[in-house]
């Protein structure tokens, strides 16, 4: 027999308008995020010239080192061709955060911001007055909306995700798996 409270807790927590409300709200706050950082990746030198911007945040990777390795690789390739890898960048954190404010191929735009996250960590972890736990808390975001395949409240994920469920194309199946 059921006591009281458990008969009030929905068996889906996501069953919940107020949960599914919530999530839509981490995700487009995480979106904004990225949207307002794309702002400070100005093409077409990236920083280059000015020793600031994109360009001398990655340099942070090279002058305060979180992995060596990686830390040659923005030395050797990523600052030298700044002006092809800026664009880079600058697409996918734009594309992050539009997908990501609008429910799109969710699942797979959380991986890219895990992916992204890591990244921005190597390079500044170890930079003066940064704080890790802006980086740890970041890569959390992103994992939790994965997990909770956040592009299905109120975003197009959720709204098209029944066509995609109802048709057996591989376009249907493909985005399937990413909402």
């Amino acid at each position: 027999m059921m006591t009281a409270v458990e008969a009030e807790v929905p068996a889906n927590p996501l069953a919940s308008p107020v949960s599914r409300i919530l999530i839509a709200v981490v995700r487009v706050g995480v979106a904004l995020m990225w949207i307002q950082n794309v702002a400070w990746k100005r093409p077409p030198d990236f920083g280059r010239a000015a020793d600031n911007g994109l360009y001398f945040w990655a340099g942070q990777a090279v002058e305060y080192p979180v992995l060596p390795p990686y830390s040659w690789f923005v030395e050797t390739l990523f600052l030298p061709n700044i002006e092809f890898v800026g664009w880079i960048i600058l697409l996918v954190e734009g594309g992050l955060g539009a997908f990501l404010l609008i429910g799109l191929a969710t699942r797979l735009w959380a991986v890219v911001g895990m992916a992204q996250t890591v990244a921005i960590a190597l390079s500044v972890l170890n930079a003066p007055h940064e704080w890790h736990w802006a980086y740890y808390l970041m890569f959390l975001a992103h994992l939790a909306l994965f997990a909770v395949a956040a592009g299905r409240c109120y975003g197009v994920d959720g709204v098209l995700r029944p066509i995609w469920l109802r048709s057996d194309t591989r376009f249907a199946r493909t985005m399937r798996s990413l909402s």
